[in-house]
């Protein structure tokens, strides 16, 4: 598997996004296309740990294959219930539910359809103790020949991870392309960081439209964007979101975890 997730520590306010985009390397990317990512005819799957995770690393993606007409289906893992420990306000119980209706206004702002998701319910913060139910679950959803986007198996978020290790089973299982998405990589990782396999990752460029689709979609998501009633700041706080606001998607296939 490579590094432990202890070595990817997703504390404090991580790199900033000036530093990023201060890298020559990351305008060096090789660029991908719409058509060669999601071949037309191919339906995409994008596999969400949480509600919010569709939007953060494939919101742009989601919004030009609706915009295509492509045929798109999210799965959602968990409901998203563990984001807000201690809370009065958001107990486990009324913050899942919030979380399913904020997920399906996000995917109406990408111009998707409310049965064009499939929710899992599985527990929150514990995708990895539940693994092979997991990826028996996707494998039962998937069908041949279909493109699948997950997170990053090496991402730093247990979640994530589990999502990423999971998902890369069920395609093997079902035969499916299968591209992984980092998103707290950003946080943890430094421009040039020898743990990510800079080489194989591919840069989707979103056009004006979509990245304003992908803030509308994200602006849905007010449980993880106002301060906790605990006195923790907001779960996307504005160092995190102005990584997620790229003019950029990126992925890489899997098996490339370095």
């Amino acid at each position: 598997m490579g590094a432990v997730v202890f070595d990817r520590q997703i504390t404090g306010e991580g790199t900033p996004e000036a530093e990023w985009q201060t890298w020559p390397g990351l305008g060096q990317l090789s660029r991908i296309a719409l058509d060669e990512l999601v071949p037309p005819g191919r339906r995409a799957v994008v596999v969400a740990p949480h509600p919010d995770d569709e939007v953060i690393a494939f919101g742009g993606l989601l919004a030009l294959l609706a915009a295509r007409r492509s045929a798109c289906h999210v799965i959602a893992l968990t409901d998203g219930e563990a984001s807000h420990p201690g809370s009065r306000n958001w107990p486990p119980g009324l913050l899942a539910k919030a979380r399913i209706g904020e997920s399906l206004a996000g995917l109406r702002q990408l111009g998707l359809p409310p049965h064009s998701q499939s929710r899992l319910s599985l527990p929150d913060g514990r995708l990895a103790a539940c693994d092979d139910r997991l990826a028996q679950r996707l494998a039962e959803l998937l069908r041949p020949g279909d493109v699948v986007f997950s997170t990053w198996q090496l991402d730093g978020h247990p979640d994530h991870e589990a999502a990423g290790q999971a998902t890369a089973r069920a395609c093997s299982q079902v035969v499916c392309r299968h591209w992984q998405a980092p998103v707290w990589m950003w946080h943890w990782a430094r421009p040039g960081d020898a743990r990510v396999p800079w080489s194989h990752m591919a840069r989707l460029a979103l056009p004006d439209n979509a990245v304003r689709q992908k803030i509308a979609a994200l602006a849905t998501h007010q449980t993880q964007l106002a301060p906790q009633d605990t006195g923790a700041p907001a779960v996307l706080p504005g160092f995190a979101l102005a990584r997620m606001l790229r003019g950029f998607e990126y992925f890489m296939p899997a098996g490339n975890a370095s």
